[in-house]
């Protein structure tokens, strides 16, 4: 019975689908044929002097239009603050009046003007009334063009956001992005509702045979090294600021291993079936980040027992407190470096400053530690002043990295808050693990300001701005427009 309905659903189906194919071709073929034409005409303005013409005036010649559109390429070399729009209409009212209406009000008729500001970071366009599209296909326009804009690669950025304007304007209604889209849905919502259900449940019980994997690496290492933890633990000085923090941890220890072995025998007990669920998926997550976190513990009840009481091993030990510090200092040049880093501003330089003084000074903890004239306990305060020195440091950058790109006092609000919550581990998408350091240990988790954090709460900061901002978005003339109104956008990339 159950084979002769699966059968019967599959003829069900094809019959389904030959019928929505009847409909397409009928509609289609009731549809006008689509034109296509290269521009009528392609004029550069490039005031900016960041297009390559020889690459450019082809490339553009070569597009076709769906209606004879002539082509207005402008750049200019403005600021972050300019309205390109407002920058846009002035440049046509006094060198091109001829790509405005009759009556002052629209943009010309058969026009797209693509424009471009290099250093304001702007990118807009804008079209007569017989080529217009809705807001978010001019959005469309734009985004085409951002991600190679963002590289420096202004030509062939132009080039993407006018061919992908050709595609767009006076596009024939059954090669739109909604009617192709629409149609495939409910020709294929069928087909695939069983499928996607398997796919989510595959991918749901391979998910958890990975976090499985990882919990049983790590409960595995914790068990072998249950008696040496225990025999690591019970010689770390307790006089020790760091050592009885540490133990203070340790006391817990058995209790958390107790829990996590519940926890592997609960998650082991479960069938490959049910390892498909998103309950299964969950628990068998917090089998693995318990485990994860024991194992990271043990490993720094060890270094505190090497290092405080100067074992033969404290060298390694002393090397995987410095880890997380040296990861750091690595990593500020590309922060400085990147897009929105500010890296030529003041706080740059002292960051900069800062990062060599310190890898000098660690090299002089080190063999001050291999002489025996600093204690491991004064190393650990020379450690944690350092980094504490760091993380004010990334606190003074991100206020001026937030004024180098917020323009109004709620965007700066908006990256402080995130820059904050990277910094506490409370960003979205930040999953803060557990420092495996004795310095981690001891502090909470926000205690040291890291590079890691800084950056996370920087791409962020700017990401939830730009998205307020609506990309960047406007689609007003500014003060000097008047009651200009043509059809035109800019957004920043």
């Amino acid at each position: 019975m159950a084979n002769e309905d699966r059968l019967a659903g599959h003829l069900m189906l094809k019959k389904f689908r030959l019928l929505l194919l009847l409909v397409f071709a009928v509609l289609l073929g009731s549809s006008p044929a689509a034109c296509a034409v290269t521009p009528v005409d392609v004029v550069v303005e490039d005031w900016a002097g960041v297009l390559d013409l020889n690459t450019l005036v082809p490339a553009i010649n070569s597009i076709e239009f769906h209606s004879p559109t002539k082509v207005a390429l402008y750049t200019y070399n403005g600021s972050t603050a300019d309205n390109l729009n407002e920058e846009v209409l002035r440049f046509a009212r006094t060198e091109h009046p001829e790509w405005i209406s009759p009556d002052g009000q629209k943009w010309a008729d058969g026009l797209f003007i693509f424009a471009l500001d290099p250093v304001g970071r702007h990118v807009g366009t804008y079209m007569g009334e017989d080529r217009k599209v809705s807001l978010e296909q001019r959005d469309d326009m734009q985004s085409a063009a951002k991600d190679l804009l963002r590289d420096a690669q202004w030509t062939d950025g132009t080039i993407a956001g006018v061919r992908r304007g050709a595609e767009l304007i006076n596009q024939p209604w059954y090669q739109s992005a909604a009617f192709v889209i629409t149609s495939w849905v409910i020709g294929a919502a069928a087909a695939l509702g069983a499928g996607a259900w398997l796919t989510v449940r595959a991918v749901t019980r391979a998910g958890s045979r990975k976090e499985l994997e990882r919990g049983d690496r790590s409960y595995a290492s914790v068990s072998m090294d249950l008696d040496v933890t225990e025999l690591n633990a019970s010689t770390i000085p307790e006089s020790s600021l760091y050592g009885s923090s540490v133990l203070e941890k340790h006391r817990n220890f058995r209790t958390r291993y107790g829990a996590a072995t519940e926890l592997s025998n609960r998650v082991h007990a479960l069938t490959p079936k049910a390892l498909a669920r998103r309950s299964s998926l969950k628990l068998a997550r917090e089998y693995a980040d318990a485990a994860a976190e024991l194992d990271a513990l043990d490993d720094v009840i060890a270094d505190s027992n090497a290092l405080l009481n100067r074992a033969s091993t404290w060298p390694t030990a002393w090397d995987r407190q410095l880890a997380p510090f040296r990861s750091d200092l690595a990593g500020l040049e590309q922060l400085l470096s990147k897009r929105h880093g500010q890296g030529g501003s003041a706080t740059a330089a002292s960051l900069r400053f800062f990062r060599d003084q310190s890898l000098e000074e660690v090299e002089r903890w080190t063999a001050q530690l291999a002489g025996g004239t600093i204690t491991p306990e004064t190393a650990l305060n020379h450690l944690r002043d350092a980094r504490s020195r760091l993380s004010n440091l990334l606190k003074e950058h991100a206020e001026a990295v937030i004024e180098g790109f917020a323009k109004t006092e709620r965007e700066a609000k908006l990256m402080r808050r995130e820059m904050e919550n990277a910094q506490e581990g409370t960003d979205r998408h930040d999953r803060r693990t557990y420092e495996p350091s004795i310095l981690g240990t001891v502090y909470p988790s926000y205690y040291f300001f890291s590079v890691p954090a800084f950056n996370s709460g920087l791409n962020t900061g700017v990401g939830s701005v730009s998205s307020a901002r609506g990309g960047g978005g406007s689609t007003g003339y500014g003060s000097s427009g008047g009651s200009f109104s043509g059809s035109g956008s800019s957004s920043s990339f």
